[in-house]
């Protein structure tokens, strides 16, 4: 543990160094979360309108808002006033909300000390590298401002608890996080299969006891955190808050998923029929325009709805879903939730960017397994990265980003080739299926060490040539002209590499055979 924590202080001097960087809107929304918690009473949370940022977050992180707004009011008064604290952005305010996510960064310690407590050392080391020093949490919690930290921690305490064959604590910590943050609920349908056929399952009366009891405990949780609002008449604006369906398909800033590229093949349909002579109504260019509300409709294709997307996912889930029932395996069940967050990423809807942190971070725990995991979590990692590169869009941030992704790169294959060398192998977890144990071997006999296949390199370069026409060709070519270009372009070509990545998991996941 003590090592663990020298790691989580290095961390967490560099993020102090970044105190003074740029932050988003979102530091805003979360400052005036901590006045609305602290001014009104609990049965105006999700009615009141003082600020464009409403609270649109489930119950326990309004909880969590609200203990934050007590030390804030000692600090400084002007933190928590709801009227004249409209975009307060005093030093004061800066360092103590930048504070608060490095603090709450020790949740996530916890669970990653959870999960890797029975490793070895060189694989442990491996996790620990990948996750305490994500330039990916680095850049969305203490730059751009979140709290993701915070909550990836309860999801990997969860998958800890599951690993250990602790069903009953892993569903409680998952539901815990469902009342941070709903979002979390696309791998809901995982943890439900799972913990029936691996929990509940075996003899009718076993199975109804152990069945009544994670029920209870699921309610028991949900009932701390919405009952009040029930209590207060609130319970419909509270779901109004956290569906906002009427926000539209895509983000302002394309999530580099599936629908990036149907919104391409519907304009370039559009475009071509249009020049032949086709009456097309081409619709205003919403998606690029950099506000979040209705997406235009589509020209050509068909329109999509949240139902379809809801589909899309549930789809995209069931081959995990079935392997799930008919083998669960708790070694398994890091790389199923991974794979649900992936599917949900790509399929659902109104996606934000930032939401590969979901599946990047369970993903590093996989990635010391094999050599097979590790040059597919290099390649994921560096791609989910480089999807993040314009949240931090202002010049002086620019070096930080780069320099952050070079370093993460450098020391993440610094660490995949101390743990496969020529000579040796990976140890392999016991938990890992034998499918597993034929592939370290493969490897082995192989002898190559970790390196990447032509493929992965030449995308890999790709990346520097999407970036290079963006920052030097494009203003030099066309200046202010077709600004949203390079945004597209960094969508679509990230929206590449994740895709594969999907198509990897899911792969791999069909091929693993049942025992």
């Amino acid at each position: 543990m003590s090592e663990l924590l020298w790691f989580f202080g290095v961390a967490a001097c560099v993020k102090l160094l970044l105190i003074p960087s740029y932050h988003s809107t979102d530091f805003e929304v979360h400052r005036h979360w901590l006045a609305l918690t602290h001014s009104l009473p609990l049965s105006k949370w999700y009615s009141d309108e003082t600020s464009p940022w409403t609270l649109d977050y489930p119950p326990f992180f309004a909880y969590f808002e609200r203990v934050l707004s007590i030390f804030a009011n000692l600090i400084d008064t002007q933190i928590v006033h709801l009227q004249e604290g409209l975009n307060y952005s005093s030093d004061t305010v800066v360092l103590f909300q930048r504070i608060t996510v490095i603090l709450s960064d020790l949740c996530l310690l916890y669970g990653v000390y959870r999960l890797t407590k029975d490793l070895d050392s060189r694989r442990r080391i491996s996790i620990w590298v990948l996750i305490i020093w994500s330039p990916m949490l680095v850049i969305v919690d203490h730059m751009h401002f979140q709290y993701n930290g915070f909550l990836l921690g309860l999801l990997l305490m969860s998958l800890s608890y599951l690993e250990e064959g602790r069903d009953l604590m892993g569903g409680f910590v998952f539901a815990v996080l469902l009342c941070f943050k709903h979002l979390f609920a696309v791998a809901a349908p995982v943890y439900f299969v799972y913990l029936l056929r691996h929990y509940c399952w075996g003899g009718f009366v076993r199975g109804f006891r152990r069945l009544s009891v994670l029920g209870a405990v699921v309610v028991a949780v949900f009932a701390a955190a919405y009952a009040p609002f029930v209590y207060h008449g609130q319970i419909q604006q509270v779901l109004h808050r956290m569906f906002p369906f009427g926000r539209g398909l895509c983000h302002a800033y394309w999530a580099p998923n599936f629908w990036t590229f149907y919104i391409i093949l519907d304009k370039g349909l559009a475009f071509f029929l249009k020049k032949l002579g086709f009456a097309i109504q081409i619709p205003a260019a919403s998606f690029t325009g950099g506000l979040v509300g209705d997406s235009s409709p589509f020209a050509i294709l068909p329109q999509i709805t949240p139902l379809t997307t809801f589909t899309m996912v549930l789809l995209a889930l069931s081959p995990c879903l079935i392997k799930a029932w008919r083998d669960p395996r708790p070694g398994m069940i890091t790389r199923w939730v991974a794979y649900a967050y992936t599917c949900g990423f790509l399929f659902g809807w109104h996606v934000h960017e930032k939401a590969s942190l979901h599946f990047v971070i369970p993903l590093a725990t996989v990635a010391v397994q094999n050599l097979d995991n590790a040059r597919h979590y290099f390649l994921l990692s560096i791609v989910s990265c480089y999807s993040l590169f314009p949240l931090l869009f202002e010049a002086q941030e620019y070096p930080i980003k780069v320099l952050l992704l070079l370093l993460h790169s450098i020391i993440m294959w610094l660490a995949f080739s101390a743990q496969f060398t020529k000579e040796e192998t990976a140890p392999i977890k016991k938990k890992v299926d034998q499918l597993e144990k034929r592939s370290s071997n493969a490897t082995a006999k192989r002898g190559e060490g970790f390196v990447i296949g032509g493929v992965e390199k030449s995308y890999l370069v790709g990346l520097l040539a999407v970036e290079i026409w963006g920052q030097l060709l494009h203003p030099l070519l066309f200046g202010d002209k077709l600004s949203f270009v390079p945004l597209m372009l960094i969508s679509i070509y990230s929206g590449l590499g994740i895709m594969y990545s999907w198509i990897w998991q899911l792969r791999w996941i069909i091929r693993s055979p049942n025992i």
